[in-house]
């Protein structure tokens, strides 16, 4: 194995020299990166900490720095720390004790200073005294101060993203995918408006299990409640038992046939109600239902809103307890596409006439005027983008850009008349003046040609664009302009096209 590293050098050097001789000599654009490195060991012993991966810049003499960084943190998760284990950072200070430090023999004891500017600096407090000194950088995996989640590296304070990297600024989409874009799952969003004849529990709709970003919300004296959903030998049923809410009990002594205000009753599937049940009233507050947190809330007026984040670990039943017509149950999921043709199979047996416990007739109130609706837009479809592919279009685009750049989708924001991007930059290919990490990229209209996706990477050519006064300076992307997926191939090309036309 020692023997081999020395021959992968002298490949490496002929691959150096045959390129060379193929650009005759005139390489231009950034280096090349290696492949990133394996992660490092955590840089802490228990509870949260840094691993660090790095690779390396291979480039000609006449070629720039790569662009990107040499060095990537993620965090690492250990055991939790035991009880009384000293803090990482009061080891740090505690490391100068001792020691004479500011220029004179005097020594010190030193403990963690929290109130300076830079969090990320080991700024440590004379025990007796009123200064403090700063020792430089806190080592890497550091907490930003007691108790955050973010960590240091690098003397700067960052967080994790989704993917664990610090940093990466990656986020989970509506399906709990890391930097997804909501294209695994779908949104299920209706309205109930059925009004029953009498009082009592009636059935709205099935939450399947897996669904996520629940949210249910109501306005009258009617009240919102939630159902496990069990499945017996004869197919789908639903258990009403008399058990109370987990969540703290009764909100009062009336039961809620007597409340002036909307309340919310929620059943697991062992058929235990979580929130207002037996027409009992139980106060607003978070509770735990099919492996979840649901949080209730009870506004003053008529109104009501269940909220729960998912994903669900069992089917759920949502119902409405009707005390007065019902104007609309509002709810709303994410539901992954394997599940959403069972929950339609599922949802059609909530058909029938649900068995009351205490059938009461609806109060009746005086009829009030249908509200206002806004006009429905008419719908306004994007329509297809031009073919804009071929060697011809890279070259135009190419070579008559400021800007070609790999990029990834942080976000988008459509307006009137144009599209804004906000995109970190990866690797720049070209470029005829400075880019920052992370840069504005407009589109002209609302349906920009060609489109691009948040959280997904592209290869962008763009063009500088500033306005007469010289208050604006954009980047570009023009309509029906050069923007690619970003995929190896599309890089050997973009790197084949910069010969043929110059910076």
């Amino acid at each position: 194995m020692a023997g081999s590293c020395p021959h992968w050098k002298n490949l490496l050097l002929l691959l150096w020299t045959l390129l060379s001789c193929s650009l005759g000599g005139s390489a231009q654009g950034p280096g090349e990166w290696t492949p990133w490195g394996s992660w490092s060991r955590c840089s802490s012993s228990c509870g949260r900490g840094v691993s660090v991966r790095s690779r390396r810049c291979i480039r000609f003499p006449e070629e720039d720095p790569c662009w990107g960084d040499s060095h990537e943190y993620r965090l690492c998760q250990l055991p939790e720390c035991p009880p009384g284990a000293v803090p990482f950072r009061d080891i740090q200070c505690a490391l100068f004790n001792g020691r004479p430090v500011l220029g004179t023999q005097k020594t010190y004891q030193w403990v963690p200073f929290h109130g300076a500017p830079n969090q990320c600096e080991l700024n440590c407090l004379a025990e007796g005294h009123t200064f403090y000194h700063s020792f430089g950088r806190v080592l890497d995996g550091t907490p930003c101060s007691p108790g955050a989640q973010s960590l240091c590296v690098a003397g700067h304070c960052l967080s994790a993203g989704c993917d664990g990297v610090l940093g990466s600024g990656a986020l989970e989409d509506r399906c709990g995918r890391c930097g997804g874009a909501n294209d695994s799952c779908l949104l299920v969003q209706r309205v109930f408006r059925d009004a029953g004849a009498f009082a009592g529990y009636w059935n709205v709709t099935l939450i399947p299990e897996g669904a996520r970003h629940i949210r249910v919300a109501q306005r009258s004296r009617n009240h919102l409640g939630t159902a496990g959903w069990e499945v017996g030998g004869g197919g789908p049923g639903l258990r009403l038992g008399a058990g109370r809410g987990s969540g703290g009990g009764v909100a009062g002594t009336g039961r809620a046939g007597s409340q002036k205000r909307p309340l919310a009753a929620l059943r697991t599937g062992d058929g235990r109600y979580v929130l207002n049940g037996d027409w009992a009233v139980s106060p607003p507050g978070t509770y735990e239902a099919a492996g979840t947190h649901v949080v209730y809330i009870r506004a003053p007026g008529p109104e009501e809103t269940l909220l729960a984040a998912g994903p669900t670990s069992q089917d759920l039943l949502l119902q409405v307890l009707l005390r007065e017509p019902n104007p609309g149950v509002h709810f709303e999921f994410w539901l992954p596409r394997e599940r959403y043709g069972p929950f339609q199979a599922q949802a059609q047996t909530l058909g029938w006439a649900p068995r009351q416990p205490q059938p009461r007739e609806v109060e009746p109130r005086p009829p009030e005027p249908p509200p206002a609706r806004a006009p429905t837009p008419a719908p306004d479809p994007c329509p297809p983008c031009p073919d804009t592919r071929g060697r011809a279009h890279r070259l135009l685009h190419y070579c008559g850009s400021d800007f070609v750049f790999q990029a990834r989708v942080l976000s988008r924001h459509r307006q009137a008349q144009e599209t804004q991007y906000e995109v970190r930059i990866l690797l720049i290919y070209k470029n005829r003046s400075p880019l920052r990490t992370r840069e504005y990229v407009w589109a002209p209209g609302h349906c920009p040609c060609p489109p691009l996706a948040p959280h997904r990477e592209y290869l962008l050519a763009a063009r500088r664009l500033v306005s007469p006064d010289g208050t604006q300076d954009r980047l570009l992307l023009p309509h029906a302009g050069y923007a690619r997926p970003w995929s190896p191939a599309e890089d050997s090309r973009a790197r084949l096209a910069s010969r043929r036309c110059p910076l």
